[in-house]
């Protein structure tokens, strides 16, 4: 008889979530993130999903950062940035989300947010799917589409409050796929590694020709390895031109 392996469980690592991020998941979460990990770990088997597979990364570089960019909304409402209350979220979009990261997380601990997966491969897409019924996630629904002809699509343009991106590209080519699809005054969360004021002042001419402008940087150190990381928030303050995103792979190669 073939022994079906399965991973380590997260419990296996101490976090300190509130510590590192000021905020505790529920027993609850834990055990929907434990199911998460168990899916992935088990489709990764056949799909390309992801290199972070061991319980101690995934919980770090996978978890905890993907809950990073979620923060200003986990806190209570005393300890939230002011733009926090301007800025009411009700639909996400995570955009190039792959094995469902930042946004499966999302959909965990924040119930009453309406999660949009976007993918452009339809495997990855018939995973996330899967995982979302498993999972019980009704606020979830996954798209396979490339973010270049979604971003031009009137029934998704301007109508997310908040768009995520994690791992997907330079910040002016994050900025060109999102910032098309989020309501004015929307919020566009983008992952990074280092970030620096440099990077800032080379990124905001670029976002003034897509309607948007930085509205705030949010530094972090991984409670396990202390890698840096940045979250770095856009807010949308006019229309984006309709030129934009350009067409495919023309965001990416040539970057604003």
């Amino acid at each position: 008889m073939t022994t079906v392996e399965t991973p380590a469980p997260l419990s296996a690592t101490p976090l300190p979530w509130q510590g590192s991020l000021g905020w505790q998941p529920t027993e609850q979460q834990c055990q929907q993130f434990q199911a998460l990990y168990e899916l992935i770990w088990q489709a990764n088997q056949s799909l390309n999903l992801t290199r972070i597979i061991e319980p101690a990364d995934f919980l770090e570089k996978h978890l905890w950062d993907s809950l990073t960019g979620l923060v200003p909304w986990l806190l209570s409402a005393d300890d939230q940035p002011d733009w926090v209350a301007q800025h009411p979220i009700k639909s996400v979009l995570d955009i190039g989300t792959g094995a469902g990261l930042p946004g499966f997380p999302a959909a965990i601990v924040q119930p009453d947010w309406q999660v949009t997966l976007l993918d452009s491969t339809q495997k990855k897409v018939r995973f996330l799917a899967a995982t979302a019924a498993t999972l019980a996630l009704g606020n979830v629904r996954e798209i396979a589409d490339r973010a270049e002809y979604f971003g031009h699509q009137l029934s998704h343009r301007e109508q997310y409050d908040l768009a995520l991106l994690r791992a997907v590209g330079a910040p002016s080519t994050c900025a060109e796929y999102a910032l098309p699809l989020v309501r004015k005054g929307g919020i566009v969360g983008l992952y990074r590694g280092q970030w620096s004021e440099a990077d800032t002042a080379t990124l905001a001419p670029k976002l003034k020709r897509l309607g948007g402008a930085i509205l705030a940087v949010q530094p972090w150190e991984t409670p396990l390895t202390g890698g840096a990381r940045h979250c770095v928030y856009l807010r949308k303050v006019k229309t984006t031109p309709d030129e934009f995103p350009r067409a495919v792979g023309l965001p990416a190669k040539q970057p604003l």
